[in-house]
């Protein structure tokens, strides 16, 4: 049984505020600063460029990709870690649609995260004129599968509303015509439970500074699966992609297996603070983490609902089609926020209408919930978000 009150003592959370944003970034873990300092200190200081070696920080997206694994459900050795999350986007779909040439339709919802979408569209206009994204409800994402769908590429949970997809559903129903899958994580690594081997996705990519805890700008994951580990060709060919990257050779050869999905050189400072939050995340098992966020998003909701009448909510009813997040829609919903804010009650607004709320156990429990439940009923009730100062909207919300 995961300990949530050991887990919770093992982050910064600043006294006065509930925190109900990790579905945005996560907090900090307490270890983060010492490890980053030593890293600084006693490696980059002290080795200087001999760490590559005598650190093993060539080894690190690899030994990192690994321990996500666990969280995903993925075989190890099928996970590598660097870039940005819309990078490992690009890489995906790009690789995927080459292992499908004879199509070319990426299928989509438009409840999918914009900057997925960017990449797609950005992708699929270098290719040609005849390449297209189709873009469908998400509901309706099911009866679109057919023979001319080359990709499919959805997040898992919704970023506005929380709407969960059936990836092992959609993965069978993709594959039954043809289809290659790519799952983008986001809002699923360390929400939910998830069986990347399970369903049989092909490809899927995450972020790690949201539920994973590994600061701001994180890096980011992408998972290929073994079938497609050996023939898979990398859209971006990138220096430690190369099966012999300190050959210097003019021409590219993709390393073995998921080696070949790396680009750039290791983060290796931004992966101090993910090092500690996966400390933490190896104490935990997901069945637990999903049944204890379960029970908090429950215990909000009904709170809120029962205290709130002028909210409505934006996110599934049925658990089991939501994820670790709650969404209520108010049509003051961004000057709402910013007063729940003032108060020490941190969620975030999404336009047009959308005041969001994540619920991680690692760090959150059922007195957070209910204090914040409070907070929200005193302001939406007493009018205290109609200030000025509320509704100046700044370029973050």
């Amino acid at each position: 049984m995961s300990d949530f009150t050991a887990t919770k003592a093992m982050f910064h959370l600043p006294e006065g505020v509930i925190y109900l944003d990790g579905n945005s970034l996560g907090p900090l873990p307490k270890a983060a600063g010492t490890m980053v300092s030593d890293m600084i200190e006693g490696g980059w200081g002290e080795m200087l460029i001999t760490g590559w070696n005598k650190a093993g920080w060539e080894q690190l997206p690899r030994q990192i990709g690994d321990r996500i694994a666990r969280l995903i459900g993925a075989e190890p050795g099928h996970v590598v870690m660097g870039d940005t999350l819309s990078i490992k986007v690009y890489q995906a779909v790009a690789s995927a649609l080459e292992l499908n040439p004879d199509r070319r339709v990426v299928l989509s919802d438009n409840g999918n995260f914009p900057s997925d979408l960017y990449m797609a569209q950005g992708l699929l206009k270098s290719l040609g004129e005849d390449f297209e994204l189709r873009v469908v409800d998400p509901e309706a994402v099911a009866d679109h599968l057919n023979e001319d769908i080359a990709v499919l590429m959805l997040t898992e949970v919704g970023y506005r509303d929380g709407r969960r997809h059936d990836m092992a559903a959609l993965t069978e129903r993709a594959h039954a015509t043809g289809v290659l899958t790519v799952w983008d994580l986001a809002h699923s690594a360390g929400a939910i439970e998830v069986d990347l081997a399970g369903v049989n996705a092909d490809f899927a990519v995450g972020c790690t500074y949201k539920y994973l805890n590994g600061g701001p700008g994180a890096p980011a994951f992408i998972y290929v699966a073994p079938r497609h580990a050996e023939t898979v060709r990398p859209a971006l060919s990138g220096w430690l992609g190369h099966e012999e990257p300190f050959a210097f050779d003019l021409d590219y050869r993709p390393g073995a297996g998921i080696d070949r999905m790396r680009v750039g050189t290791p983060p290796v400072l931004a992966f101090q603070p993910l090092m500690a939050a996966l400390d933490i995340w190896d104490m935990v098992d997901m069945a637990d983490v999903r049944a204890q966020s379960v029970a908090l998003c429950e215990l909000f909701i009904h709170e809120v609902e029962a205290n709130c009448p002028q909210v409505r909510l934006g996110s599934p009813r049925d658990a089991a089609a939501r994820g670790s997040q709650v969404s209520f829609r108010f049509e003051n919903g961004f000057p709402a926020m910013q007063a729940l804010i003032a108060r020490g009650v941190i969620g975030d607004f999404r336009a047009p209408d959308t005041m969001r709320f994540g619920f991680t156990p690692l760090y959150i429990d059922r007195n957070d919930v209910l204090a914040a439940a409070g907070v929200v009923a005193d302001v939406l009730n007493n009018n205290l978000w109609d200030r000025q100062e509320y509704k100046v909207r700044s370029r973050v919300t």
